[in-house]
């Protein structure tokens, strides 16, 4: 029954956009592509499998709650930052804890700071000392509880400092 009432929607849609049977055939051809691909043959054991359990270390929990990262390619003689996202929150309300990470040194590890609480960010630039982003985010209108959301962007900067050039702090400015 499903498919039949999908299949009289799409029809009906089709006739009232003329470009929608343009993507209409554009997906079906996809797909076609994809059923046509070859397929990894599967793998034969060869040899006996080794149980593992869950490894009990806490650290792994936040860990495991990266949901993005990425590396900054243009910085210079400080090659060793990324941003990362890790989720939490309301899903509904952003949900993407937004970081960025210096590697401080062996004995120090990363240094991170936490920009922000986004559905979702974009590098725009990096340069030495600096990252240019665009944001998106939900937020709620306390007057109708209302949850819209809305673009910005923001300009990250900081000066790096000693031996590994991990700064001790980072500015956050609105940009346009």
């Amino acid at each position: 029954m499903k498919p039949i009432l999908f299949g009289t929607a799409l029809v009906l849609l089709t006739a009232c956009d003329p470009s929608a049977a343009d993507r209409t055939a554009e997906i079906e051809q996809a797909d076609s592509q994809a059923a046509a691909a070859p397929h990894a043959p599967a793998l034969t054991a060869a040899g006996d499998p080794m149980p593992l359990e869950a490894d009990p270390d806490d650290y792994l929990q936040w860990s495991a709650a990266v949901v993005r990262v990425d590396v900054l390619e243009n910085q210079g003689l400080q090659p060793t930052i990324k941003m990362f996202g890790t989720a939490g929150g309301d899903p509904a309300m952003n949900g993407l804890y937004t970081h960025i990470a210096f590697f401080a040194g062996v004995a120090d590890g990363w240094r991170v700071f936490r920009i922000g609480d986004f559905l979702e960010y974009r590098i725009l630039a990096d340069a030495p000392g600096r990252l240019d982003l665009e944001i998106q985010e939900s937020v709620l209108n306390p007057a109708n509880d209302e949850i819209t959301s809305r673009t910005r962007r923001l300009i990250v900067t900081w000066t790096p400092e000693g031996p590994d050039g991990a700064p001790t702090t980072i500015s956050i400015a609105p940009a346009r």
